[in-house]
């Protein structure tokens, strides 16, 4: 892992097309503006780790029930 300091203003550029920027500091946030393609998809981390265990989780809850409903449903 790469660790950098910046200052308000300051920015680091990744590749050649996405720059993220520090555009403030305040009680120990930090706010990052990023200017990047709209084919490049950003996430926050924790919203991407609740999608991950929701879709665990409701993959646990299937019951035998309903997948032979549903092998039944797709055979006709």
């Amino acid at each position: 892992m790469l660790v950098l300091s910046r200052k308000i203003d300051e920015s680091i550029v990744i590749g050649d097309d996405i720059t993220i920027k520090i555009i403030s500091v305040e009680k120990g946030v930090v706010k990052l503006g990023i200017d990047a393609p709209k084919n490049v998809s950003i996430i926050r981390n924790e919203l991407l780790e609740d999608v991950k265990s929701a879709n665990i989780a409701a993959s646990q809850e299937i019951k035998m029930d309903d997948l032979t409903l549903l092998s039944t449903i797709i055979k006709k």
